[in-house]
């Protein structure tokens, strides 16, 4: 691949640029200290990559990738910063991958085998974390009523001690709301049903990447809102994780 590599700060820009030199799927680095120049450079050279810092004095990389979407064969985007709380906008201009600042080597590769996939043949990759479509129906208890859920209803889980409550979103595939206490704990759930696309958000919860609606980062602080309108809490811990799950969906 040919790399374009844009960032105001001159380290940054060094350090990077050597690691992708250093890569083998990468066969030339071009780089840019403005995010005009950039533009410049790819009205005149094809590139297959641009990584992009996002605050830029003058036209920032969030805008820069705006201006790239338009092209009529757009180079993948992947966005290098120290700052957490542009995700969100990130999903808007398509992005394959979100690094984030200070760049490790082995986090670096990842987004470079993230692009090999997303461009291959020409068009974005399947993901490889979309949360599988299944049949599986959970047994839960109320009033000492057996109901069988279809887990695919089913849109994040809390822990409660030693139990879990499932949460069934209101209208998803035609189920009614609800939550359901089941004799199970929150990490034989993680572990058995992570095939099906539910993941960890929080030491007490999980959630369905299928019915995840909205990221959202304020001050800091990582949340998730999931079909109906119920907003989560992210901790920091499994933040980035989550971030790199949804936004490899994104490209789908």
């Amino acid at each position: 691949m040919r790399a374009l590599v844009v960032d105001d700060e001159r380290p940054a820009l060094d350090e990077l640029s050597w690691l992708l030199a250093r890569d083998d799927r990468v066969r030339e680095v071009l780089t840019s200290d403005s995010a005009t120049e950039g533009l410049r450079m790819l009205q005149e050279v094809d590139v297959d990559v641009v990584f992009l810092d996002v605050q830029m004095p003058g036209l920032t990389g969030l805008e820069l990738a705006q201006v790239l979407s338009r092209f009529r064969t757009p180079p993948a985007i992947v966005f290098v910063t120290a700052h957490e709380e542009h995700a969100v906008e990130a999903f808007d201009v398509r992005a394959v991958d979100y690094v984030l600042k200070p760049v490790r080597a082995d986090r670096l590769a990842e987004a470079v085998r993230r692009v090999v996939e997303a461009t291959a043949g020409g068009r974005q990759a399947v993901p490889e974390q979309a949360p599988a479509r299944d049949d599986v129906q959970v047994a839960v208890e109320r009033g000492g009523v057996t109901r069988f859920v279809d887990r695919v209803a089913i849109s994040h889980v809390e822990a409660q001690g030693d139990y879990a409550r499932l949460h069934v979103a209101d209208g998803a595939e035609g189920a009614s709301g609800g939550s359901y206490l089941v004799r199970t704990p929150l990490s034989q759930l993680e572990e058995e049903w992570a095939a099906a696309g539910f993941v960890r958000i929080h030491r007490s919860l999980l959630v369905s990447l299928g019915h995840v609606a909205e990221l959202r980062m304020e001050a800091g602080r990582c949340s998730v809102v999931v079909t109906g309108g119920t907003e989560l809490g992210v901790s920091r811990r499994h933040t980035r994780q989550l971030r790199d799950l949804l936004l490899r969906r994104s490209g789908a």
